[in-house]
């Protein structure tokens, strides 16, 4: 799928998540850019690859995953959400961030893309120490910003 075709299917529920939890839509679909390689790795419809912690109650999958620990990048395997739809994904990512208290602090920047991806990094949201970087290049490249703003 091309950045252009992946934004176009993203963007109505990511500007709807944004109404209900905050959460920018410029970052859902940057987080999903990268984190499915613009759509191009969603098994199970999973976006946005949330693991299956003991909480999740819906469907799962067991998959393989880059995880960087003590600074080095290793493969293991790992139990992740699955849902019916990307559509889902999108919803649940966006319920994901605002239930989770370690998020809280991002949503002090609810009116920054670039700001509140770079406070749930810091959150550790993600183990890649690059992971806010390349959510904002991928921000600034496909102009998304103009996307937390669907009045104007």
């Amino acid at each position: 799928m091309k950045p252009a075709e992946f934004i176009e299917a993203l963007t109505p529920g990511a500007q709807a998540a944004q109404r209900y939890t905050g959460v920018p839509a410029s970052v859902t679909i940057a987080q999903g850019a990268l984190e499915s390689g613009w759509g191009s790795h969603t098994p199970g419809n999973a976006i946005f690859g949330i693991k299956a912690d003991s909480s999740w109650r819906g469907k799962r999958q067991m998959l393989g995953t880059n995880e960087v620990i003590h600074g080095r990048t290793v493969r293991v395997r790992a139990a992740f959400r699955a849902y019916s739809s990307w559509a889902a994904s999108v919803e649940d990512h966006a319920d994901f961030i605002k239930k989770n208290p370690r998020y809280a602090p991002a949503f002090k920047h609810t009116d920054d893309g670039i700001a509140f991806a770079q406070a749930i990094a810091d959150a550790g949201y993600a183990t890649d120490p690059d992971y806010a970087r390349d959510l904002v290049l991928i921000i600034h490249a496909h102009n998304l910003l103009k996307l937390d703003k669907p009045e104007a």
